[in-house]
């Protein structure tokens, strides 16, 4: 078993990473907005860090299987993150702001893969992927998102948004922070010798479908990881209810993760890819129809503990599963830039011109119809693993 010691440092990087999430996310397209920017050149700027996805985690996470340096990686790409943020001070104009973004987010976008390919070398012991500690590990990160969101959304309610930039320089200090006290772990590197590819596991049946279900989900999520602060702010929710209603979201993912090695083996993994798609739909359709009444959104918001916090844990395990050994970087990369980078662009891009044309709502009636596609590829993987099995 893993020593709880090495694990320490890894949430201490999970809690520092997503306290700097925990603000930025849902607060860039605010501090845009106080620049005067429209929202279509909002929806471009929240659109450069999942194109750096596309890219930048796929790169980063081949170079960390050929080398096995993944922590010393870490370092550097926190390192440059730091010293980029600090020009968030100046102005630069919406292009200028963008390349400063791009160069952020290409150092930033691939941590957390590189740090759960490290952290699943060490709770895969026996080849077994061990849901628990994972969970008690990943659930600091959603604690630290929790406590930002929160406390900036006051701040900012009391103070403006003019200290977005010092949130921003001052939680990335946090994570560099964390990153130089992680173990200085080297697995085997892979430079000479048999090289081992990952066509072979991306020709499964399987695999592409589920690839193509986390891309739809994640697509569908994308309402919520851009528009949604400015939706709220549209309906005339304060910035510190703002705060609130995404601080619900993570309290009940604490929860979920804390207690998911409970709930998890009553089901096979591929059979909660398809509960979590589905209560996609319904979740989308409550924000789409029902934004205007608090308690369907702090409901609707509540479901994020199976929308997110359950399908991301299923899809960390089925990728260990499927991309083990020298696999394991990329896997993790591919699934950032699938699930992540294009379902990112596209969002953002799309749902700009959508809430340019028809409102901000009319983005999470299209959300319905995206995790309507996620569910029913989520069946496909489930019924090409279970041919015989009943769904419930």
């Amino acid at each position: 078993m893993t020593p709880r010691r090495q694990l320490l440092p890894f949430a201490a990087l999970s809690a520092s990473y997503f306290a700097h999430i925990g603000f930025f996310n849902p607060y860039l397209p605010l501090w845009l907005k106080d620049m005067g920017l429209s929202l279509l050149t909002i929806s471009v700027l929240t659109a450069v860090q999942a194109a750096t996805r596309l890219f930048a985690p796929y790169a980063w996470g081949a170079l960390s299987d050929r080398t096995g340096e993944r922590v010393k990686l870490l370092r550097i790409g926190a390192g440059v993150a730091f010293v980029v943020s600090c020009g968030l001070f100046f102005d630069w104009g919406p292009v200028g702001l963008g390349v400063l973004l791009l160069v952020m987010f290409a150092h930033t976008s691939a941590m957390m893969p590189m740090s759960e390919a490290a952290m699943a070398h060490l709770v895969s012991q026996g080849g077994a992927f061990d849901t628990k500690r994972y969970g008690r590990v990943r659930l600091w990160g959603s604690m630290g998102f929790l406590v930002t969101v929160f406390l900036a959304g006051a701040w900012f309610e009391a103070f403006g948004l003019k200290h977005f930039p010092g949130w921003t320089v001052l939680s990335l200090a946090a994570v560099l922070v964390s990153v130089w006290c992680l173990p200085d772990l080297k697995e085997a590197s892979h430079h000479s010798g048999a090289h081992v590819s990952v066509w072979p596991v991306l020709r499964q049946k399987p695999v592409q479908w589920f690839l193509a279900s986390t891309f739809f989900h994640v697509l569908s999520h994308i309402g919520i990881y851009v528009f949604f602060s400015l939706y709220l702010d549209a309906l005339g929710y304060s910035k510190t209810m703002i705060g609130v209603l995404w601080a619900v979201s993570v309290a009940v993912e604490i929860g979920w993760f804390f207690t998911q090695s409970r709930w998890l083996p009553r089901m096979p993994l591929t059979a909660w890819l398809v509960l979590c798609s589905a209560l996609m739909v319904v979740r989308m359709g409550m924000t789409a129809a029902w934004a205007d009444m608090l308690w369907v959104l702090l409901l609707a918001q509540a479901m994020h503990a199976i929308t997110f916090a359950t399908h991301h844990t299923v899809c960390i395990a089925l990728l260990s599963h499927h991309f083990p050994g020298r696999l394991r970087g990329r896997g993790q990369a591919l699934y950032t830039v699938i699930a992540y980078g294009f379902p990112g662009v596209l969002g953002a891009l799309l749902g700009g011109v959508i809430s340019e044309r028809w409102g901000l709502a009319s983005v999470f009636v299209v959300s319905v119809g995206i995790a309507c596609v996620a569910t029913a590829s989520a069946y496909r993987v489930w019924r090409l693993q279970h041919p015989r099995q009943e769904l419930v």
